[in-house]
């Protein structure tokens, strides 16, 4: 048994400040000495950035749709036992999940780790109906217990007393704090949510300041003190208990153009035997060499175009490795990188690689977002024809795919309808889906066979 100090962040929805708060807090722990370990709950990419800058440590993804239930607490005591304490961010309201159901909740995630949660309140145009909120939050049929409440974006310091007055008398649930609004502060934002943190030169300060509030609204010490009640968790070791297989080397885009990636995922290609290489789309004049295969991730590729377009030397080389059969798999931002073209919000057309026969258009309304479930169309460098996944869209973009060989048809959950998605054909594999290899192990696992099998197919040549 582990004995592991956590909590949750969660909000009553969308909106309420509930990752400005999560970074704060978390900030304010690693400036008292903590090693400070951060979570994400769901699917998504950008706000784990952020959690690295706050606290100097990968973030990881906690999500049920994914992992299932014991790969939560797998991913969870694997990456936290090195932890002083753990902070996990929820997703959207606490028990807002796939469907009607809890599937991919906060709530959910809380269950499965036995976690505190401590809920964060946007206290803007409320009053007493403020307890009834967390009053029924609190008591919502097969909900989590509360641990605290943090109300956010109070009018003033009397308009805060009231609010906490009566959640303390109506509730019986603690107040940990609050912040005033005119004290609240703003994370950018674009088209596919918080900006990245690798593009924000100035979120450093901007959390050194969130930081500071929290410390002057929030004693540390009821944190810890709540982190510290949660009881001990059992360490599983199923999907990372995993035999090497052949050493690859496997390189993988990552810079300001593509950043999206889940770190578990690569620790498990890691510990199946590849030995990753990082590189830039942006700044390298060509690929590591010796190459085995090519992973490019998704991020925002419309926002660095014309220097993805100019960058000819890089483009050309990826060209020349696949062209001799190096396995290449691109996510979303990676797919419409492989295209012959991408046209931007202003209608201006860029180069693309020119790997794959389509071109890329941004659109100004999201394209697709949500969880689906894929059966790849033919065998592909990942799995065999018929083979399931699990996975995720959010995407602006649209590509012609006229040309295309189908590499997957896409179902939302619970939705009868399906899609055709991305391109594969020999040894490439684009498309809008976003997986999590460490619940995909079998994708994983296909993967690096198709690359040591080009590994063998290079030294024959040789």
């Amino acid at each position: 048994m582990l004995n592991l100090p956590r909590i949750m962040i969660a909000g009553t929805h969308s909106g309420v400040g509930k990752t400005t708060v999560a970074l704060a807090v978390m900030a304010m722990l690693d400036k008292y000495g903590l090693r400070v370990q951060p979570f994400k709950v769901g699917p998504d990419y950008i706000d784990p950035g952020f959690h690295q800058i706050a606290t100097g440590c990968v973030s990881r993804n906690l999500d049920t749709f994914f992992l299932g239930a014991e790969g939560v607490q797998e991913v969870f005591t694997r990456s936290a036992r090195s932890a002083d304490i753990s902070v996990i961010e929820g997703v959207m309201g606490l028990y807002d999940g796939i469907g009607a159901g809890d599937d991919g909740s906060s709530a959910r995630v809380a269950q499965i780790l036995n976690c505190p949660v401590i809920l964060v309140l946007d206290a803007r145009s409320m009053a007493h109906s403020a307890a009834a909120l967390v009053w029924g939050f609190a008591n919502f049929p097969g909900g989590v217990p509360l641990a605290g409440v943090i109300i956010n974006r109070a009018g003033s310091p009397r308009h805060l007393k009231i609010l906490t007055e009566a959640i303390e008398a109506k509730t019986g649930i603690p107040v940990l704090g609050g912040i005033l609004r005119e004290q609240d502060l703003h994370l950018p934002e674009r088209h596919l949510g918080l900006v990245p943190s690798l593009e924000n030169e100035r979120i450093v300060s901007v959390i050194d300041k969130m930081a500071h509030r929290i410390m002057e609204a929030i004693p540390a010490e009821r944190i810890l003190s709540l982190a510290r009640r949660a009881p001990a968790l059992n360490r599983l070791e199923k999907i990372f208990a995993v035999d090497e297989q052949a050493k690859i080397q496997l390189g993988v885009v990552r810079d300001k153009a593509f950043n999206f990636y889940y770190q578990d995922g690569l620790d498990l290609l890691e510990q199946m035997g590849a030995e990753i290489y990082t590189c830039s789309a942006l700044n390298d004049s060509k690929l590591p060499e010796g190459l085995d295969g090519l992973y490019i991730g998704g991020g925002f590729p419309e926002m660095f175009i014309e220097q993805l377009a100019d960058n000819h030397t890089f483009i050309e080389d990826l060209g020349r490795r696949a062209a001799v059969g190096m396995p290449v798999y691109a996510e979303c931002g990676g797919l419409m990188y492989l295209c012959r073209s991408i046209t931007d919000f202003s209608g201006r057309e860029y180069q693309g690689a020119g790997i794959i026969p389509a071109s890329c258009k941004m659109g100004h309304k999201r394209a697709a977002l949500g969880y689906v479930s894929a059966t790849a169309i033919s065998s592909n460098i990942l799995v065999d024809q018929g083979a399931k996944l699990r996975g995720h869209e959010f995407h602006y973009s649209k590509i012609n795919d006229d040309e295309l060989n189908g590499a997957y048809m896409l179902q939302k959950p619970g939705d009868g309808s399906c899609h055709r998605d991305g391109h594969a054909e020999s040894n490439i594999l684009a498309t809008y889906l976003h997986i999590h290899f460490a619940g995909s192990t079998a994708a994983a696992r296909g993967f690096l066979r198709s690359c040591a099998a080009y590994r063998q197919y290079r030294r024959i040549q040789n």
